[in-house]
């Protein structure tokens, strides 16, 4: 599906006005492509239709998707927030000079030097996610008396129709405190009575991902709703900001519906506002914002067809650069990037160069017939690619280019052989 600023010319395939083959030249593959005027609109979607006149509203960018020094740059000039669940992703927004009051801090396992280094950026609120996390923040405020803002987060029991691997509120996950869990609660509640630098600001609660059904959210602020008010009325918790999480689905393939953010956001802000009195909600989408942004060109090499006949294409990536289908068994579509008004009439499976026999980006695909150094180009790759990318054969991770107005713009620059080495001892 083409989307934002694609387009076909000449039987090529344009993102932002430049032509795939004018990249691939320019910057070899295999090769993620950013529309950042894509992007940009559905940060505006969001900041657009997820507002109130009765509360606050925030839309923090769930930074695991993708980041890089460009995109925290745009995310801090449009006056997003950001979710980060590591030290690591801190340390950039840090470094790239994003607002430290607009950072949340996620994560089941922060480690103390973690949590420390939050503290000393003076990040917006930390989402405690278990007692004994608690138990450490309650150490470091007092020993550098430093207060901390917090949200805890909790687990409201609902499974979210997705993936097993992505589902994470089932009574089960790893994520958050119970909201039945009711000594447990009080044994946190204990902890910030006795410290008067910890303060709870509210709760964070997170469904799952790619999540295309809107009643799904509306389940989980009736689950909340009730909690809530238990949270007042037997432990006199007062709950300012609700943060229901992201979650939002997007399309990779036929079998994905397209969602809806204008009707989306609406739906969740009258829900809420009939709901609950808080005074700020807030939501992290991630995938949404960059997912369907992005594309990965690579260059078709050998073709097989088996003993058993199945017909592969090669691609000079793999699993290396998209671990998701092996991990989630995730679909995507692909074109011939140079030939998109071909023929499909064969069918291959895309698979990549790693020694795994797993390494399958997409299988069973109707293409045209595959030329040598083709461009294949693997749609909806902008979310969990690159930040999953991995170096397994030691294979060289590719290039970021951002591309706008007839400009493309090196983001994050392909590896090098030598770059394998500079950890070595």
């Amino acid at each position: 599906m083409l989307v934002g600023s694609m387009a076909i010319k000449e039987k090529t395939l344009h993102i932002g006005g430049i032509s795939v083959k004018e990249l691939a030249k320019k910057f070899q593959t295999p090769l993620y492509v950013y529309d950042v005027k894509y992007i940009k609109n559905q940060i505006n979607l969001y900041q657009t239709y997820f507002k109130s006149s009765k509360f606050e509203t925030a839309v923090a960018y769930a930074s695991k998707a993708f980041l890089s020094k460009d995109l925290i740059t745009l995310l801090n000039d449009k006056g997003m927030y950001l979710d980060v669940v590591s030290g690591g992703e801190l340390y950039m927004a840090k470094t790239y000079n994003f607002d430290m009051s607009n950072v949340l801090f996620h994560g089941n396992n922060k480690s103390k030097e973690e949590l420390s280094f939050a503290l000393e950026q003076q990040v917006g609120l930390i989402v405690v996610d278990n007692l004994d996390e608690l138990k450490v923040l309650n150490t470091l405020s007092k020993s550098n008396q430093t207060p901390v803002k917090t949200l805890l987060r909790v687990n409201p029991g609902i499974e979210a129709h997705t993936h097993e691997y992505i589902v994470t509120a089932k009574h089960t996950s790893k994520f958050g405190v119970s909201i039945y869990d009711d000594l447990k609660l009080q044994q946190l509640i204990d902890i910030y009575a006795a410290n008067e630098l910890l303060s709870l600001e509210g709760f964070h609660s997170h469904i799952g991902s790619q999540i295309f059904d809107i009643s799904s959210y509306i389940k989980s602020i009736k689950v909340m709703k009730k909690f809530l008010d238990k949270m007042s009325n037997k432990f006199n918790i007062s709950s300012p900001i609700l943060n229901i999480g992201g979650g939002f689905g997007i399309y990779y393939t036929n079998e994905d519906d397209i969602l809806d953010i204008p009707k989306t956001t609406t739906t969740i802000i009258k829900e809420v506002e009939n709901t609950l009195d808080i005074k700020k909600l807030m939501i992290e989408p991630g995938r949404s914002i960059v997912g369907n942004a992005g594309m990965t060109l690579y260059k078709a090499g050998y073709t097989k067809k088996t003993f058993g006949g199945k017909e592969y294409v090669f691609v000079d990536g793999g699993m290396s650069d998209n671990i998701r289908p092996a991990l989630y068994n995730a679909k995507y579509s692909a074109d011939i990037a140079n030939n998109m008004t071909g023929k499909k009439a064969k069918e291959y499976t895309i698979a990549g160069k790693l020694c795994e026999s797993g390494d399958e980006l997409i299988k069973h695909i109707k293409l045209p017939q595959v030329k040598d150094d083709d461009l294949i180009v693997v749609y909806t790759t902008g979310a969990y690619t690159y930040s999953m990318a991995s170096n397994y054969n030691l294979a060289l991770k590719p290039a970021v280019v951002f591309v706008e107005d007839e400009t493309a713009k090196l983001s994050i620059r392909r590896q090098t052989y030598k770059d394998l080495l500079q950890y070595e001892v």
